[in-house]
């Protein structure tokens, strides 16, 4: 009965096996001889058909793929990107197939603003974008030298909708002799599309021109073309910008509220979904979303049944209040991917929660947002307050202050924005001295380190303790000389000689800005170290700050040539200074206060408990700060302290507390710092004139207003020497000169 058994199934397998072969036969064969008219030949090389791809289940769950380019098969992203019908031509476009170079590498890059044409009007916006590019260094009015066009024709808000619309573009921007189908053109624009689907299209063919643009999606950006910029209002500050809110880092850096946001519910529409949803999120305690359906002429038509207990919740709240008291702020996207609530979370030290699925962020290309904000998905919106209840006190501190870094360093103005997006743009074309990814996320920043200066972060006085290095331990002394040398007994011989016995001077510079010839070499007293004697060919007040090659070391000895001091508060002030790279560090300090009654800042030399401004009569900076006052500054401020002879000093001051929005660091003295009364005929009897300090009032309300606010800080601090003044022997003291009268 088993061997019976046994056959039966030998035999059914048998019959199974040559069932399947048969069929299979079949198969091959009609493969190998298609019926005529079919479609599909002999594949190539003889390759036989692969196994049939049965239809998917799951394919009326998923979106419709678009043919590839040949028409077959599945296709990437990107090919599907590329292959499809564009929002505007030229989507395909790099810096490397659509922008001429040949022009930035012969002038350096220069950019050229269009005339305003007659008649035609430009917002209030857009007039800042361009100020703030013709009053920048790249600026150029000469086309035949200009890198980059921007168009004076306002390019900002492309919506029909708006009053601020432009009609006509095409055929203005077309009648340009200088388009040349976009090359070099770079066009600002924060809103584009219209009612219904508020699609991307600018309303022309921009050709092979860049586009600076808000709200841009991943799927229409060009990479290293296109720059992505944030949404700004119309009363975005045009130059210097409200500091951030992060006054104090506490510890633990939680507040009132964990999660917060409060804005407009769309009931229709794109941009809906997510905000229609944010209500099963909101709990009315630490997690506080709040919407309105109040807003639009016709809004009670399509109110649905939440419409009135949202508006009435949503009036309890004060924004303001709930900004400045909540860890985290939601940044959910509206009828367009970016939103006005990302610049304010950013300025209110609100760690931003994103959520807007296909948004390239504002600077994407330099700035690593994940240092700064939480980046969410619109589908998975339940889980968003789980994530963040989940993340250290160490790293929300880390994110608040990385958001007031980023916001203060290229957000906080118009000027900021712009000069953000041409620098990007200028790295771009000169990729061999690009800045990093460091130099663009820690402070100071991209727009205050210059690659042009030098391409290793060792050079700048901001990566010290990032590459574990020290600056040099000798300085260069910079003595600026505008008097005749008449006697051997004159203070800048004296001081000549006492700077020369430091132990850290490496060696001297004579800045020659004196009318009369150069004294002979054996006029000069004989030292210990190298005496450079430099013949100033302008004899301006602003040479002295040039980046002389002949400087070596990275500090720098500023010096007047009547300035009293030994070489024991030489020493002192460059151990200082070694603890402080990146400040000023000196002896005589001033300060500045707000004169109500004027309503304008004032300067004053009266010796109280505070200062900010440490004069370079005595003190010692890093070498850097000379490329910077000549490359970054604009030349009207220069020629303003050329033409006055008088507050190149207040102007340094003023630079360096911008770059590190730090105060300098005044040293003690042995003696009052006193400006020496020369002769009336001299040059350098300014500090004589009346009208000096008068100048200086001026000065500093023209630099204030360049830089858009008052970079200046006030400090009560004060270093002196370990056992200074201590009822100590004077032999354990190492700095004991400085006590002595």
């Amino acid at each position: 009965m088993q061997a019976k058994k046994r056959y039966l199934t030998l035999l059914s397998a048998g019959t199974c096996l040559a069932l399947l072969l048969y069929l299979g036969g079949v198969r091959l064969r009609a493969a190998r001889h298609p019926p005529p008219g079919s479609r599909h030949g002999p594949r190539p090389g003889g390759a036989e058909r692969p196994w049939p791809r049965f239809p998917d289940a799951l394919r009326p769950f998923a979106p419709a793929e678009r043919p590839g380019p040949e028409g077959g098969g599945r296709v990437s992203p990107r090919q599907r990107r590329d292959a499809s019908a564009g929002l505007y031509r030229g989507r395909r476009c790099r810096m490397e197939s659509c922008f001429d170079f040949a022009q930035c590498r012969k002038n350096g890059f220069k950019v050229y603003v269009y005339p305003q044409q007659k008649g035609e009007k430009i917002a209030e916006s857009y007039q800042n974008v361009l100020a703030a590019i013709e009053g920048s260094r790249f600026y150029t009015s000469d086309p035949g030298q200009a890198c980059l066009f921007v168009l004076s024709l306002d390019t900002l808000d492309r919506d029909q909708l708006s009053p601020q619309y432009v009609h006509n573009l095409r055929s203005k921007v077309q009648s340009l002799h200088l388009w040349n189908n976009g090359r070099n053109h770079l066009i600002f624009n924060l809103y584009s599309g219209t009612w219904p689907d508020y699609t991307e299209d600018v309303g022309f063919d921009i050709g092979q021109a860049m586009l600076a643009k808000a709200s841009i999606s991943t799927e229409n950006f060009r990479p290293n073309f296109d720059v992505s910029i944030p949404l700004f209002s119309k009363d975005h500050p045009r130059t210097g910008g409200e500091k951030g809110f992060l006054r104090f880092n506490t510890i633990p850096p939680l507040r009132k509220y964990m999660l917060v946001f409060k804005g407009k519910r769309y009931l229709t529409g794109i941009g809906s979904d997510t905000r229609n949803a944010l209500y099963h999120v909101h709990n009315g305690e630490d997690v506080v979303l709040l919407t309105t359906c109040k807003h639009g002429k016709d809004w009670q038509k399509h109110k649905d049944s939440r419409c009135d207990r949202d508006n009435a919740e949503y009036e309890k709240y004060d924004y303001r209040e709930m900004l400045h008291n909540a860890t985290f702020c939601l940044v959910p996207r509206g009828r367009r991917l970016g939103s006005f609530r990302f610049l304010e979370a950013l300025q209110a030290a609100c760690v931003p929660v994103m959520l807007s699925n296909g948004w390239e962020l504002p600077f994407s290309e330099v700035i690593d947002w994940n240092q700064a904000a939480i980046i969410g998905d619109e589908r998975l919106l339940l889980q968003i307050p789980s994530t963040i209840r989940s993340i250290h006190q160490d790293k929300i501190l880390a994110l608040r202050q990385q958001t007031q870094f980023l916001w203060e360093a290229y957000f906080s103005s118009v000027e900021k924005i712009v000069l953000t997006t041409l620098e990007i743009i200028q790295d771009r074309i000169f990729k061999h001295i690009s800045r990093n990814s460091l130099i663009w996320n820690k402070h100071p920043g991209g727009l205050f380190v210059l690659p042009q200066y030098s391409s290793y972060l060792g050079d700048f006085p901001y990566y010290y303790a990032n590459l574990g290095l020290k600056p040099l331990s000798t300085f260069t002394a910079v003595i600026h000389a505008v008097t005749p040398l008449v006697s051997q007994s004159q203070p800048v011989l004296k001081l000549l000689v006492a700077v020369a016995k430091s132990q850290y001077c490496a060696q001297i510079i004579v800045l020659w800005n004196c009318d009369k010839p150069l004294p002979a070499k054996h006029r000069w007293p004989a030292t210990s170290v190298p005496v450079i004697v430099i013949e100033g060919e302008s004899k301006v007040m602003s040479s002295r700050f040039l980046p002389y090659d002949n400087i070596v070391t990275d500090a720098v000895l500023s010096l007047d040539e009547d300035t009293v001091l030994s070489t024991t508060e030489v020493d002192f002030a460059f151990t200082v200074w070694q603890s402080f790279p990146e400040r000023i560090v000196g002896y005589p300090a001033r300060s500045h206060f707000w004169d109500n009654t004027k309503e304008r800042w004032g300067y004053t030399s009266k010796w109280t408990n505070d200062y900010s401004m440490v004069l370079t009569g005595a003190a010692i900076y890093h070498k850097y700060y000379h490329y910077l006052y000549t490359h970054y500054l604009p030349a009207s401020l220069k020629n303003m302290v050329d033409q006055l002879a008088n507050c190149e000093d207040i102007l340094m001051n003023f630079l360096v507390s911008a770059v590190t929005k730090l105060p300098p660091i005044k040293v003690t003295q042995k003696k009052q710092y006193k400006e020496t009364m020369m002769g009336q005929a001299s040059r350098a009897s300014r500090w004589a004139d009346p009208d000096h300090f008068a100048q200086r009032q001026s000065c500093m309300n023209t630099f204030a207003s360049w830089f858009g606010y008052m970079p200046l800080i006030h400090s009560q601090m004060r270093l002196d020497p370990v056992l200074f003044k201590d009822q100590v022997s004077i032999l354990r003291k190492k700095y004991r000169d400085i006590e002595r009268l």
